[in-house]
Order: C-alpha cells, then sequence, then structure tokens
C-alpha cells in the first residue's frame, strides 16, 4: 500500500540541520541503503547532497530510484 503523504524529517548535512521532505517509502529505502553500507541516513544525505544538481529532496529520490534500479538489473 503506497500512503504517499510527505513526511518532513530534519538532517544534519556539515553540521547544519535542514528539512527534507520525501514520501514514507523512499525515507525507507534510504534507511536500508544507508545501514547496508555502515552509513547513517545523515551521512548518506550528506553524501547525496555533495553531488547533487537539483533540489535535495529531489536528488535523494533520484538516487535512490537509480540503486533500486541497479539491484533490479543484477
Amino acid at each position: 500500500m503506497i500512503s504517499g503523504m510527505p513526511v518532513k524529517r530534519s538532517v544534519k548535512i556539515a553540521g547544519h540541520a535542514t528539512s527534507v521532505t520525501l514520501e514514507p517509502e523512499f525515507w525507507d529505502c534510504l534507511k536500508d541503503m544507508a545501514t547496508a553500507r555502515g552509513l547513517s541516513v545523515n551521512q548518506m544525505v550528506a553524501e547525496i547532497d555533495s553531488a547533487r544538481g537539483a533540489n535535495l529532496s529531489s536528488a535523494i529520490r533520484v538516487f535512490v530510484l537509480n540503486e533500486l534500479k541497479k539491484l533490479a538489473a543484477g
């Protein structure tokens, strides 16, 4: 079931708090991906932030989708 209701969370990037709004499904995937890499969600978001060109929420969504595509491709 898809909830679709975005959730706003605070994350720290380089010691500064910022709000990020994502759907719960993206938060769940992001947490799982961070855990698999031995990172916190904040660390994972900081890595995404350092390479982004779009707004942070969009960059996180694209990152999650690209990682899922890699997994699906094997």
